[in-house]
């Protein structure tokens, strides 16, 4: 009994794991480029203003960094559904 089921684990689960890990990959993208897309409003408002740089020195780096995190995981879904 017991080796019916390892050969099942052995054979079914990658095949149900990997595309589960590849739609994860993308959700958590989207979710990281929505964080990014969400303060370039502000930016865009404070970019013209003179005594808005400490808000701007926080927003633009956020969004930097929130769309290089969306980015590599989509990247990181592609590399795993061609490997």
């Amino acid at each position: 009994m017991f080796a019916t089921a390892k050969k099942f684990m052995v054979h079914v689960m990658p095949g149900v794991i990997r595309p589960i890990h590849i739609l994860w990959n993308q959700v958590i993208g989207f979710f990281f480029i929505v964080l990014a897309l969400l303060p370039v409003h502000a930016i865009w408002r404070d970019w013209g203003k003179n005594d808005t740089t400490p808000r701007l020195a926080l927003e633009i780096p956020f969004a930097v960094v929130m769309a290089g995190f969306g980015i590599h995981s989509f990247l990181r879904a592609r590399k795993i559904s061609k490997s």
